[in-house]
């Protein structure tokens, strides 16, 4: 059973197992009452999430009904948005378990096109990952289809789909899906899931064409001018000066780098896209490309009933990405009149990984390329769109290193399904503090390098660049994974 901190947020709907360790920390334990340093009652109702209602009694199965569907939002003050949605919110439901857990979901695809869900990060069968055309056919209107897997490790993930993803993303398909690992220190800090996007909404509320500007905006990928946090612009949370918080960040956005910034702070990033990192690392601002999550530590000081702008700092992913283009402010934090609390002590999370063992491992060599076919610009790895790609072979228990160039203007977050890989240097050697990873960013003229090691989930795995408008105009291709117990999803 989880061990919580004093005052559970309310944006983090815990599973209904733990609920009377959450009753008995909100009424104190003893005589002791509750935590005189404790956040705000409320302190983070402003990025409150919705969970989904379990159907399911057994604790360690979550079961749930979703319908992606199209919804009207008021996004920006007094214009309604028909958004498309998990649920009917932007995000959809919060989902939240521990590491063993079975997750059954219910899908139904009420949109007027077909639609999937990939369950981006998540170690799953084949069958369930929701790559349109290799690992499950679409889902037409109408439709249903059951998902239904273990999460098999502790972390933050997210779900969204994989047809025409650029635009039913950007249209506001997409949610957390947060696995806790019940081992885990108690006390790293009150926790806050923040999941951060963008969309392009007209001065009518109505949403933006995808195709807008047509091949530059491809090229450029399309980022909206609403920045949201959990679906709400600029929203702001309360904090108790002194008091870490642990800030777990998803980039649900199709193709905004986020960078962010805190004036005289500093953030502590102790995990990412597969749980802890090796050590901590702490640095004054904080990237993540789409697809990217981030595990961080902060903790809030300043004048009692100050407010702390966590701003949007453009970052240089290519040419004339950070052209004439001014600070945003995401979200505020804003301190209480309270006497500020005294810093706790930080736990450890520091976490041995041991280095692939690279001895035999299969060489392959991927380029990002730009290119045109038919008077028409196309997308493509190794000079060939994702239509006419060969899959990349591999077998079960296989050790690959791949190298992948980027030969365009622009930066590249660069994604593997199903598998987390280390990343390495120019001599092969593991980046140190060492992560495991499922995203990563590949820089102009840059190249990025990473050994993955195929345990038994064998059938056709997708890798694309994360940037959407990207992968939907042929950066993606397939890995054909063969060998093992299970049998090919092809």
């Amino acid at each position: 059973m989880s061990k919580l901190p004093l005052a559970a947020p309310r944006n983090t709907p815990l599973p209904r197992r733990t609920a009377p360790l959450v009753l008995l920390a909100l009424l104190g334990a003893g005589c002791g009452g509750p935590d005189p340093g404790a956040q705000p009652e409320g302190w983070d109702s402003a990025v409150a999430m919705r969970p989904p209602e379990d159907k399911n009694p057994d604790p360690k199965t979550l079961e749930m009904d979703l319908e992606a569907r199209i919804e009207e939002l008021e996004l920006r003050a007094g214009l309604k948005t028909p958004a498309w949605t998990y649920g009917g919110s932007i995000p959809g439901p919060f989902v939240r378990a521990n590491v063993g857990d079975r997750l059954i979901v219910h899908f139904r695809n009420a949109l007027p096109e077909p639609t999937t869900i990939h369950w981006h990060g998540l170690r799953i069968p084949a069958a369930m990952d929701g790559a349109a055309g290799h690992s499950q056919p679409e889902i037409q209107p109408g439709e249903t289809f059951t998902y239904d897997f273990v999460l098999p490790d502790a972390g933050l993930y997210w779900y969204h789909p994989h047809v025409h993803s650029a635009a039913q993303l950007g249209f506001g398909l997409y949610g957390a899906l947060l696995v806790d690992d019940p081992t885990e220190p108690a006390d790293l800090g009150d926790e806050l899931v923040l999941v951060l996007s963008d969309m392009a909404i007209r001065d009518d509320g109505s949403l933006q064409d995808p195709e807008t500007g047509l091949e530059f905006g491809t090229l450029f990928g399309r980022e909206g001018d609403l920045l949201l946090v959990n679906g709400r612009k600029n929203p702001e949370i309360q904090a108790r000066a002194g008091r870490r918080q642990r800030w777990r960040i998803v980039n649900a956005a199709k193709s905004r780098y986020f960078q962010l910034a805190m004036k005289d702070h500093t953030f502590t990033r102790i995990g990412g896209d597969g749980g802890f990192m090796e050590k901590p690392v702490e640095s004054a601002a904080l990237v993540l490309t789409p697809g990217e999550r981030a595990d961080v530590l902060v903790v809030p000081h300043g004048a009692p009933g100050s407010t702390l702008p966590v701003r949007w700092v453009p970052y240089d992913r290519g040419y004339g990405t950070t052209f004439n283009r001014p600070e945003e402010e995401v979200f505020r934090v804003r301190l209480t009149n309270e006497e500020a609390a005294t810093e706790t002590p930080r736990p450890t999370t520091d976490r041995v990984i041991t280095p692939l063992d690279l001895a035999g491992a299969t060489q392959v060599a991927l380029e990002l390329t730009q290119g045109e076919i038919d008077g028409k610009m196309v997308m493509g790895i190794n000079g060939v769109p994702s239509w006419e790609a060969v899959p990349v072979p591999a077998t079960v228990g296989e050790t690959q290193v791949w190298t992948v160039k980027n030969t365009m203007d622009f930066a590249h977050p660069f994604h593997l399904h199903g598998f987390f890989f280390q990343p390495l240097d120019a001599s092969l050697a593991p980046i140190h503090p060492m992560e495991w990873k499922d995203t990563v960013n590949v820089p102009v003229d840059g190249t990025g390098r990473f050994a993955v090691r195929y345990d038994d989930r064998p059938g056709m795995w997708m890798f694309h660049c994360h940037i959407l408008d990207h992968a939907d105009a042929g950066m993606m291709g397939v890995l054909d994974l063969q060998g093992g117990s299970g049998s090919s999803s092809h």
